[in-house]
């Protein structure tokens, strides 16, 4: 693509409107960038043009990077080059942001002279997402129009903000309602009747003076952003390439930006999050989709269910324009789902991340009844009920008839065979899995479930739905658990024979944290109810000694302050409980178990391994298409640490001989043959290569 096919250039009035038309975000990549220089060099140029308006097209004024160029050769002009150009010009420049403006999209605005936004426009530096800071002066100019506290908590927690804020913070000079580009001109048109030399971001030194004047204040204000980001090198440098902004010059400021950035884009950390980053959107991609296919309308849906996980999909749908309709078989159950609803949003509206107005504009989004009549209503039906086929069966077969021709039948099924319940309708074609994660109005994964005979273009519609709501689709294949869940079970199984042979669940739980996770596997079963599990073994006629002999004891968790751990009224703080230590030593010794010191290592590598391992399997049974698939769905659905890549990257950072040598140990030591190395993991060890060189793979159906 040609400098000239993305950036285009008309004079208007004597002045340019340059226009960035890199679709579909406008990506700052070479091209782009030397077009944006041959428009600012020619408006230094001809004498006759008094200054320009710089716009994107589409929903992106623009995304950034091309992060795609990271660790190739470097091409001129590059961006921080670009803006101190445009920086200099003399004559001014308006940046009319008309839509999302991040990283260095962002940035780019910052050098323009002034900023005017549309009112729906989103302004962001998201860098620390990837392992990066800001690197084309971001971390230098911005403290220099908004301050230093607002500064920092934009740059270092990755958020963006709206049009209103940055109004009000001075990031723009206004917020243009109706004809965005005819204010930028009027703007400009007053700046160039002032007559006076444009003024340069840089050049701002009065919102710096606060920190200037007090050098604590920058640790203050970085102290609790720093604590939720568990030490990661990328925003403790955020806030060093802040402080160069308040106590060095401009342009030694931008030095010492430069010097960090260069040490992060090469660090392990940076690298992994950049992989999840790509990974991400290829998850939903397809190798056997043909290009032609289209999803379906959606405008309506139903949820079957108004228990914890229907009425968070019900939410998730609302929370994005969506009306949707709850089905539940009674009114009690049905209020009570309602009201939990209406709960969680109060919540929301407590913590100051949601207007009450708006709360009250989602609530009238969610209709319930026990009218089953309304599948028809529904271009999507989501069944959101309890983990038992023959009830999802019975539940399939009415929405077989009622519901709408062509509309989407979804089951969010964590582990049932989703072929048997698409077998109960006339129309398998239309029938997948939505598997949605706890809880589901938050957590950003939906496994997608293709079935034997789900259609293209229902997967197309399943994909578009997850995106249109906020979702990172991943299309998976049919197994027991299909990706997450199964891994899942390797590691609870783990989990639990480490309390058996000698550790306590606070060991276990100390070694994942410190892995990198947000919460170990005990602490966890304890908020999610540890009767789930129980009530699922049950059915199923499978034994957890130690959790089953939790809930025949009444301990179910934090819902009755007390599981693995126990916990003070009112209070999610887990407490070690001798009670517990009791209930372990003497089920290990029933079962003729003696119990022996486990190091954190072991701990570790047996929570880690066998489930790298069963990720293996399930390339090799095709039930995932590719390994960082695998990966999206640990970091979006487990919690699994995004700085650390997901666990087949991980594998492949660890070395997949290393990881093959130590499950052989465990496998014989233990006498445990799910240990074994899978045939894929060995015959890649032996080979000297990773998970990363396999090929794409369509799902075996």
């Amino acid at each position: 693509m040609t400098s000239a096919n993305v950036v285009k250039v008309t004079e208007r009035d004597g002045a340019l409107l340059i226009e960035m038309d890199n679709p579909p975000v406008n990506a700052l990549g070479i091209a782009l960038r030397r077009g944006l220089m041959a428009a600012f060099e020619r408006l230094a140029r001809e004498s006759a043009l008094k200054g320009a308006v710089l716009t994107g097209t589409g929903r992106f004024f623009s995304a950034g990077a091309d992060i795609s160029e990271f660790g190739k050769t470097r091409e001129n002009p590059l961006l921080p080059e670009l803006i101190a150009f445009l920086e200099d010009l003399g004559k001014p420049v308006v940046a009319a942001i008309n839509g999302q403006a991040l990283g260095g999209g962002l940035e780019l605005a910052l050098g323009c002279h002034y900023r005017i936004a549309a009112p729906a426009a989103r302004m962001g530096l998201p860098e620390v997402k990837l392992g990066l800071l800001p690197g084309a002066g971001g971390t230098q100019r911005l403290p220099r129009l908004i301050g230093v506290e607002r500064a920092l908590a934009m740059i270092v927690t990755g958020e963006p903000i709206d049009a209103a804020e940055a109004k009000t913070l001075g990031l723009v000079d206004d917020v243009a309602e109706g004809d965005l580009i005819g204010a930028a001109f009027r703007l400009l048109e007053g700046a160039v009747a002032r007559g006076v030399r444009p003024p340069r971001t840089r050049d701002r030194e009065e919102k710096l003076a606060a920190a200037r004047a007090d050098s604590g204040l920058i640790d203050r204000i970085a102290e609790p952003l720093l604590k939720r980001q568990r030490g990661l090198p990328a925003p403790r440098a955020c806030v060093e390439a802040v402080r160069a902004a308040v106590t060095l010059p401009f342009e030694e400021g931008l030095k010492r930006e430069v010097e960090l950035f260069a040490q992060l884009v090469n660090s392990p950390e940076s690298k992994a999050q950049r992989h999840i980053f790509f990974a991400e959107r290829e998850a939903a991609k397809l190798p056997d989709m043909p290009a032609d296919v289209r999803p379906r309308e959606v405008n309506k849906a139903v949820v079957i269910g108004a228990g914890t996980m229907g009425g968070g999909i019900a939410m998730s749908f609302a929370n994005f324009g969506i009306p949707v309709w709850i089905i539940d078989q009674d009114h009690e159950s049905l209020d009570r789902g309602l009201a939990r609803i209406r709960e969680n949003y109060q919540i929301t509206v407590s913590r100051g991340s949601l207007a009450a107005d708006e709360m009250e504009k989602r609530l009238a989004r969610i209709h319930g009844t026990t009218d089953w009549s309304v599948l028809a209503e529904g271009d999507v039906v989501i069944e959101a009920v309890f983990e038992e086929l023959d009830l999802k069966q019975r539940i399939f077969r009415m929405i077989d008839e009622k519901a709408r021709p062509g509309a989407l039948l979804a089951t969010n099924t964590s582990t049932l065979d989703v072929n048997k319940i698409a077998a109960a309708t006339s129309r398998p074609e239309d029938v997948l899995g939505m598997h949605f994660f706890s809880p589901a109005n938050v957590m950003r994964l939906l496994e997608i479930v293709r079935a034997s005979k789900t259609s293209f273009d229902a997967i197309a519609t399943a994909i578009a739905i997850g995106r249109r709501i906020g979702k990172v689709p991943a299309v998976v294949g049919v197994c027991d658990g299909f990706v997450g869940n199964r891994m899942l079970h390797r590691r609870t199984a783990q989990a639990e024979r480490l309390l058996l042979e000698g550790a306590l669940p606070q060991d276990v739980d100390q070694a994942v944290v410190a892995f990198g996770f947000p919460m170990g596997p005990f602490a966890m079963g304890d908020l999610a109810g540890l009767d789930v599990g129980w009530r699922i073994r049950k059915a199923r006629g499978t034994k957890a000694p130690i959790s089953d002999a939790l809930c025949e004891a009444g301990r179910f968790g934090q819902k009755t302050g007390a599981g693995y751990y126990r916990y003070e009224k009112g209070s999610r703080t887990p407490i070690p409980d001798p009670e517990v230590e009791r209930i372990i030593i003497e089920t290990s010794k029933r079962l003729g178990i003696t119990r022996r010191p486990i190091s954190a290592e072991e701990i570790t590598e047996r929570m880690i391994y066998p489930m790298i391992n069963e990720g293996a399997r399930i390339l090799e049974e095709r039930i995932a298409m590719r390994a960082s698939d695998i990966d999206v769905i640990w970091v979006y659905g487990y919690g699994w640490p995004v700085w650390r890549g997901g666990p087949m990257y991980y594998a492949d950072q660890v070395g997949l001989g290393q990881i093959e040598a130590r499950l052989k140990h465990y496998a014989e030591t233990l006498n445990d043959e799910t240990l074994r190395p899978a045939a894929l993991l060995s015959r890649l060890a032996a080979e000297g290569k990773g998970f990363s060189s396999l090929p794409v793979q369509p799902i075996a159906i």
